[in-house]
């Protein structure tokens, strides 16, 4: 109960803060004035949804779809490349340097690429969000599988368990809370590969939408644009955090600490 009261009031003291930085923001623009194109009021902003929410609320759906199939797309290839990493040198000195290598290029110049191979439709918007998301979801997923006890390990050889039984019941348990922390990670980089597909070759999707009003300098549109981006981003996040706690609730991160409230 106490842990209850602690979520609700934390959320409230975060809806507070939102609420008064929004007011501040009100009372900014009516004092200072600066052009609507520059800095538009959060009730401009607020106007501009209700004229057409079934548009942005359509363009945000298309941008989730293309989160969650990358993301989702993502989560497997990463595990099973984890998997194969931790258990094949080959493929530690192959695939895991490759993809190191991949990281460190930027991804909106590879972009323009997916958008050759693949054409102008989902296709590779959702491969931007999976090359964005992959990185986080292995290397999270290596380290977990590799920071098991040795000695337990040893125990269940000698006790003639096989390869993949260690992998079922003593790696991959273990792995679960580096591998959420890198799914936590890696749904808002999925996001952000979105957008950037859609920025590149779009006719849909709240990437799509913030550059159409770039070219119409609708700066209201792009700020509503923004705002659902940064409320998918938050939702999506928490989902997996929630998602992470009712699979670990023996984790230490998700007990009480003694003493406190929480």
């Amino acid at each position: 109960m106490n842990r209850l009261y602690s979520a609700l009031y934390e959320t409230a003291m975060v809806a507070a803060l939102l609420a008064g930085a929004l007011v501040l923001w009100q009372l900014g623009v009516a004092v200072f004035r600066p052009p609507a194109i520059i800095l538009p009021a959060p009730t401009d902003i607020w106007a501009e949804f209700i004229s057409s929410p079934g548009f942005f609320l359509r363009m945000a759906a298309f941008t989730l779809y293309t989160t969650l199939a990358g993301f989702a797309l993502a989560v497997v290839l990463g595990l099973v490349l984890a998997v194969g990493i931790v258990h094949s040198k080959f493929l530690e000195r192959t695939v895991y340097t490759l993809l190191v290598a991949l990281n460190s290029v930027p991804k909106v110049a590879l972009a323009p690429l997916f958008v050759i191979w693949m054409g102008t439709g989902i296709e590779p918007k959702i491969a931007i969000a999976l090359m964005l998301a992959l990185f986080s979801v292995v290397i999270d997923a290596v380290l977990g599988l590799r920071t098991v006890d040795p000695d337990m390990v040893n125990l269940a050889r000698a006790s003639r368990a096989s390869t993949f039984d260690i992998l079922r019941k003593i790696r991959l348990p273990n792995a679960l809370p580096s591998i959420f922390a890198g799914l936590k990670v890696a749904i808002s980089f999925a996001l952000v590969g979105a957008i950037v597909g859609e920025f590149v070759a779009g006719s849909e999707g709240l990437g799509f939408a913030i550059l159409t009003a770039q070219g119409q300098f609708d700066t209201p549109r792009v700020f509503v644009c923004l705002f659902l981006l940064g409320l998918l981003g938050t939702v999506l996040f928490y989902v997996v955090e929630a998602v992470e706690t009712l699979l670990l609730p023996w984790h230490v991160s998700k007990r009480a600490v003694p003493g406190s409230d929480h």
